[in-house]
């Protein structure tokens, strides 16, 4: 546990997930006291939260032990008003929100989550509100080709291989969390949005970055927004949001992944807790959400209610994440320089120890296109590329008391 004093008297809340950077900063944004939850502990995580614990169980992956006891710690903070989930939670929430001596969970109910994470309901769902989709099964497919293997509690693209890789494991009984999906065309976008009271305010819509690793071929690489979508799409898209959110009721902010092919569109999933495209809003408009995302989340969980529409944007944001060319220890002039780069978030502490091909820090840019933005995030890319090859201290001796391993 890390503790960094505050002189604010202002309410706690937890905010836990494989990295909590980002909720930990809306959350302050909004004048909360924060308590972050995550296995990376990076600077501006720490520097956002006035307390940070350890929940890393190994590479990429929570600890069930360790996740408990810090949220049962956090629940004896004087003025903890609840915790909300972050990208990883995602096979942990239900549990955690029926055990005794929490804090109380800000989010989704266990049966809204439920209703659009179990593949067998969301699918039925989508069909019976008319909702495109791509075809789904549930039993191997005799023709592997042209079959993804998705999992239902993952996160960030690591849950989905294609089928063909993986026959001899798909020819075992299947878990109840995994089921197959047909491979289909478009872009990958999500529409950001906010529930309450069984409606819905949509925020925005963004493109996904997505990259190769390994046998991985959509592995989460960031994001660009606000996209324009077709019009008609766009009433489409909004149509089948409010339509999920009257039937569900869903609350708080999600997110809703979906395929833009031309005037058409495939939902894909919904994941039922903020999305790491709530950057690019806050990013590209922060007049518009001055008190931060996570205040409207905990309005709308707390309280019911939903932001005012929010106009259209005249900038726009991207963020991509950098994923290290090869192994290396992170010096302190490298911490410092990201540091004090407004363009990197995610920033690792001094000594950290970085495998290649494990994400380094993430990259926001705002600019007044999307090609431009994408032009801005390659720049940043190679200067931070560069900074890993040249910021080193021949002497350097990582301080243990810093040392805390990416995974």
């Amino acid at each position: 546990m890390i503790t960094r004093p505050s002189p604010a008297r202002a309410p706690f809340v937890a905010v836990a997930g494989l990295s909590a950077r980002m909720l930990a900063q809306s959350a302050a944004r909004a004048g909360f006291r924060v308590v972050a939850l995550d296995v990376f502990g990076d600077r501006d995580t720490r520097e956002a939260s006035e307390l940070w614990f350890d929940i890393g169980g190994g590479p990429l992956s929570i600890d069930a032990a360790r996740l408990t006891d810090a949220l049962e710690r956090s629940a004896r903070l004087p003025g903890m008003i609840g915790w909300i989930d972050g990208s990883g939670l995602e096979p942990f929430v239900a549990q955690l929100c029926s055990a005794p001596g929490l804090p109380r969970f800000i989010g989704n109910s266990v049966d809204a989550s439920a209703a659009v994470r179990e593949p067998r309901r969301f699918f039925a769902l989508l069909d019976e509100l008319g909702i495109p989709h791509p075809p789904v099964a549930f039993t191997r497919p005799a023709v592997p080709q042209g079959w993804l293997v998705k999992r239902a509690d993952g996160c960030g693209g690591t849950h989905v291989e294609p089928l063909a890789t993986l026959e001899a494991v798909a020819r075992t009984r299947v878990p109840a969390q995994v089921y197959f999906q047909r491979q289909s065309r478009g872009r990958a976008m999500s529409a950001l949005f906010i529930g309450a009271r069984g409606s819905a305010r949509v925020i925005g819509f963004a493109q996904q970055l997505t990259c190769a690793m390994g046998s991985l071929p959509f592995v989460h690489a960031g994001s660009i927004g606000p996209i324009d979508l077709p019009p008609d799409v766009e009433v489409r898209v909004r149509a089948a949001i409010a339509a999920l959110c009257a039937r569900v009721g869903l609350t708080g902010i999600n997110s809703c992944d979906f395929l833009l092919d031309g005037d058409s569109f495939e939902l894909l999933e919904i994941n039922t807790r903020p999305s790491s495209t709530m950057t690019l809003y806050e990013t590209a408009s922060p007049d518009a959400w001055a008190r931060g995302l996570v205040a409207s989340h905990i309005d709308a969980c707390r309280h019911g209610r939903l932001p005012a529409e929010p106009a259209r944007a005249t900038w726009r944001a991207g963020q991509h994440v950098l994923f290290a060319p090869h192994p290396f220890t992170v010096s302190h002039a490298f911490s410092d320089a990201c540091m004090r780069d407004p363009r990197c978030r995610d920033v690792p502490m001094p000594g950290t120890w970085v495998e290649a091909g494990q994400p380094v820090c993430t990259l926001i840019v705002r600019a007044a296109s999307v090609d431009a933005v994408r032009h801005a995030l390659d720049a940043q890319h190679t200067l931070v590329l560069q900074r890993i090859e040249t910021c080193h201290e021949a002497c350097y001796e990582p301080d243990p008391a810093f040392v805390h391993c990416h995974p």
